[in-house]
């Protein structure tokens, strides 16, 4: 059982319950700074494309027309992200071309929309034949349970899209500063309450899709109606959010979508076998930017319980709070988890309640014990069984030896169940009868599906990695190409000390931005140069504290040779059960700065 520990605000307190430890934050902005906030004083260059873009469709249509260049005008840049694709190039080419004076190699990402990532085997198949015939031969498990093809041209852009929609797969709202692909705990064990949840964050990405037909006149050839470019958004507005927004679904005890680095997160509460309601976490974050100690990563503060019937009215409550109370002016400040650190969480907390109608119950209790996925097969309780399987950064493709994507594909032919995306990048074969379980295993194991399962240390099977380098404008250092060579150089150190299979849990940044949540991970590396990381060392294992910056600027030999030592002290001084990241906080090694300085968290949680 959590302690409640102690707090500077009776509301707080009363807020934080028994679930959770609540610190407080910054005291709130004054009204009078508060009013300012709601109103602009200047408006962003992105603020303004979103303004006068006509709900999202800008010069798209002329850009996509434009057969001199593989580029979109540059405001289209922006707004194409509200369709679901960002527009990148091939940065291995990029010097090359430039010096045959050519233009970058460009090409377009195009992530999906599927809450909870659950498809069909059908769609499955089918996007199975997009990723063969527009984009780059693989399909790619995000860290927020969507697709991504890399590797489109503009000249198939439209084609791809529609392609997608024919599945009855949407990439609307995939990207941009609107409510982003929603999260759901992926492996259905308590499969009455996990359909539940589920069915709730279906509703919740329906309802915070876009109103604008923008995207259907632009991909699927929509005829245009009176009304195009005004259609009314009430959650929106003409301006859409400051930033992107993510949501997730959890159920405890297990934390994989990690619940608390999403801007709104709803915990599931089961008694008695029946989904009793949800607690809410507000302003989670992990993008953050080297150097610059106004942006930070930031986990939730669990602040009550409310019952399944209140939840769409508290998710647009929490939503249309961040749209008028965030930063418009500064970008890197306009996430909700500055929100509510600028005006303070008693006064966000009840803005939301007001805005709901409601006040919010005390949290109830709850227990996290990890933030991985169950690999391999598990059964559910109505019978029915589900095979987790562990794929490098997500990335789903043929390679020598290892035809995954063939061997799903000849898996999606013959299963009758699900597919369900983790958000650890992994794939779960769902809802499998026994008497097709040794059929699954054949297929397999004959297309080395299941060497992930077999082989390396439990260290190599719990990582996650960005995409990063060559495709990510954003990325400094390589992360998904990087994670299989780094977790082999670590393997000699994990044998050594007897860690093989210690699951100490790796995440790969090739950015501060956090897309693969580093902030999370026992042990991080967050891209600064080519071949150069900031170590980050001493999440837990659960989720729910954040770590901090060991060393910085260092190349993989100094990496090796920091985390050598740290490895033989925990295994000759670890207590029974105890994490890594524990470990470090409780020996010493690393400690969390006095709050608020930026590293430390406002929450954490004690299981």
């Amino acid at each position: 059982m959590p302690k409640a520990p102690p707090s500077t605000s009776a509301d707080c307190r009363r807020r934080a319950a028994t679930a959770a430890t609540c610190i407080e934050p910054p005291k709130p902005a004054s009204t009078k700074k508060r009013q300012r906030l709601r109103t602009p004083m200047s408006t962003h260059s992105v603020e303004d494309i979103k303004s006068e873009s006509r709900r999202l469709r800008g010069s798209l249509l002329d850009s996509l027309a434009d057969p001199v260049t593989g580029s979109l005008r540059e405001s289209d840049q922006t707004l194409i992200k509200y369709h679901g694709s960002y527009q990148q190039d091939d940065r291995d080419v990029r010097d090359e071309r430039r010096r045959q004076k050519l233009e970058p190699a460009y090409q377009f990402m195009i992530r999906t929309r599927t809450p909870g990532g659950v498809v069909t085997p059908r769609q499955w198949l089918l996007l199975d034949s997009i990723a063969t015939r527009h984009a780059n031969h693989s399909l790619r498990i995000t860290t927020r349970q969507a697709f991504q093809f890399h590797g489109v041209i503009k000249r198939e852009l439209k084609a791809t899209m529609q392609a997608i929609n024919a599945t009855l797969i949407d990439t609307l709202a995939a990207c941009g500063d609107v409510n982003r692909n929603v999260m759901v705990a992926a492996n259905p064990l308590q499969s009455a309450v996990h359909a539940q949840v589920q069915d709730w964050a279906a509703k919740v990405s329906r309802h915070f899709l876009p109103n604008s037909r923008a995207y259907y006149e632009i991909w699927l050839d929509e005829e245009r109606v009176a009304g195009s470019g005004d259609e009314d958004e009430p959650i929106y507005g003409s301006t859409y959010l400051p930033r992107k927004f993510k949501i997730a679904f959890a159920v405890p005890p297990t934390n994989d979508v990690d619940v608390f680095a999403n801007d709104l997160g709803f915990i599931a509460v089961i008694e008695h076998g029946e989904l009793a309601g949800f607690n809410v976490s507000i302003g989670g974050g992990m993008g953050a930017s080297h150097g610059d100690a106004e942006t930070y990563p930031r986990v939730a503060n669990v602040v009550g319980f409310i019952t399944p019937d209140q939840l769409i009215a508290v998710a647009t409550a929490v939503v249309t709070t961040q749209r008028d109370l965030g930063n418009r002016d500064v970008r890197k400040r306009a996430r909700f988890k500055y929100t509510i650190d600028d005006h303070g969480l008693d006064t966000v907390v009840a803005e939301i309640e007001q805005r709901a109608g409601l006040s919010f119950a005390p949290a109830r209790a709850f227990v996290f014990d990890h933030n991985g996925d169950r690999l391999g097969w598990v059964q559910g309780e109505d019978g029915r069984w589900h095979l987790t399987l562990n794929l490098s950064a997500g990335r789903i493709a043929d390679r020598p030896g290892a035809p995954h994507l063939t061997g799903l594909r000849e898996i999606a032919n013959v299963h009758r169940g699900e597919f369900r995306m983790t958000g650890n990048q992994n794939l779960v074969i769902a809802g499998v009868p026994e008497g097709e379980r040794k059929r699954i295993d054949a297929l397999v194991h004959a297309h080395g599906l299941d060497a992930g399962l077999r082989l390396g240390t439990a260290l190599a099977r719990a990582a996650i990695a960005c995409v990063a380098l060559p495709t990510c404008g954003l990325a400094m250092a390589e992360a998904e190409r990087y994670l299989p060579d780094f977790s082999a150089r670590l393997e000699p150190l994990l044998e050594k000390h007897g860690l093989r299979d210690a699951p100490i849990l790796l995440r790969i940044s090739g950015c501060p931005n956090g897309c693969s949540r580093p902030y999370l991970g026992e042990i991080a590396l967050v891209g600064k140069a080519p071949g150069r990381y900031n170590l980050m060392l001493g999440a837990d294992h659960r989720g729910q504290r954040l770590n901090t910056l060991y060393r910085e600027n260092i190349a993989e030999n100094d990496i090796l040779d920091a985390l050598d030592p740290l490895f033989a002290r925990y295994a000759g001084e670890r207590a029974a059960g105890e994490g890594f990241g524990d470990f470090l906080h409780r020996s010493g090694v690393v400690a969390l700065p006095p709050y608020p300085t930026h590293r430390q968290i406002p929450l954490e949680l004690h299981a």
